[in-house]
C-alpha cells in the first residue's frame, strides 16, 4: 500500500503541491503535518510509523519534508528497511525498492558518515593543539576567588552549629550553593 507523508513548517504555509503530488502517485493515506522538521514532536509522523506495515511504500515529496537532518532521515530509512518498508521520494527520485533507489540512498548515508568522521577528527585534532598551547577543554575547576571565600565564611559559620538555611541567607546564596561550598572546604 502507498502512503505519502507531507509536511510544511509553519501553520502559514500550504500543503497542496504536496498532497495533489502524492495523491497523484497513488498514496492511498496520506499523514499531513505541519509543524517545524527541527520539532522533535511530530504527531502526525508518529501515527504515520505506527501504521505502516510491511511491504508498504511511504511515499514524500521531498526528502527533506520527512527528516530533520541527513542522521534523521539515515535512521528513519533503516527503521523502514528493517520493517520492510520502502521509501519513494518523487522530487528526489529515489525509491529504496529498487537497486538504484538504494544506492542513491546509500550514497548519501555514506556522505552523511564521512561527514561525521571528518567533524570528529577536527574536534580531536583542535582538542590536542589546544592542550599543546597548555589549554584544557572543558569547564574551569574549582571555584572563583570570590566562591571561595563565601565558601571559607559557610564553614566558619558551620561550625559555629548555624544551620545551612541560614548561612545561605546570610552569605546571600541558595541552600543548594552553601551545600557545595561546604563540601568544597571539605576538602
Amino acid at each position: 500500500m502507498k502512503i505519502g507523508y507531507a509536511r510544511v513548517s509553519t501553520q502559514d504555509q500550504n500543503l497542496n503541491l504536496q498532497l495533489d503530488a502524492l495523491k497523484s502517485a497513488g498514496c492511498l493515506e496520506i499523514f499531513p503535518e505541519k509543524m517545524s522538521g527541527k520539532s522533535k514532536d511530530r504527531p502526525q509522523l508518529h501515527r504515520l510509523l505506527q501504521h505502516l506495515r510491511p511491504g508498504d511504500s511511504l511515499v514524500v515529496w521531498k526528502l527533506d519534508r520527512l527528516g530533520r537532518s541527513l542522521r534523521d532521515l539515515i535512521d528513519l530509512v533503516a527503521e523502514f528497511q528493517k520493517r520492510g518498508v520502502d521509501l519513494v521520494s518523487l522530487q528526489d527520485g529515489i525509491n529504496t525498492a529498487t537497486p538504484t533507489g538504494r544506492f542513491t540512498f546509500n550514497i548519501f548515508a555514506s556522505l552523511a558518515e564521512f561527514e561525521r568522521e571528518i567533524i570528529k577528527e577536527r574536534t580531536q585534532a583542535g582538542l590536542v593543539a589546544a592542550k599543546a598551547r597548555g589549554r584544557a577543554g572543558g569547564r574551569p575547576a574549582g571555584l572563583t576567588p570570590e566562591a571561595i571565600e563565601k565558601a571559607k565564611s559557610a564553614k566558619v559559620l558551620f561550625e559555629s552549629d548555624k544551620r545551612p538555611e541560614e548561612i545561605a541567607k546570610i552569605l546571600g546564596i541558595s541552600r543548594a550553593t552553601c551545600y557545595r561550598y561546604l563540601a568544597y572546604v571539605a576538602i
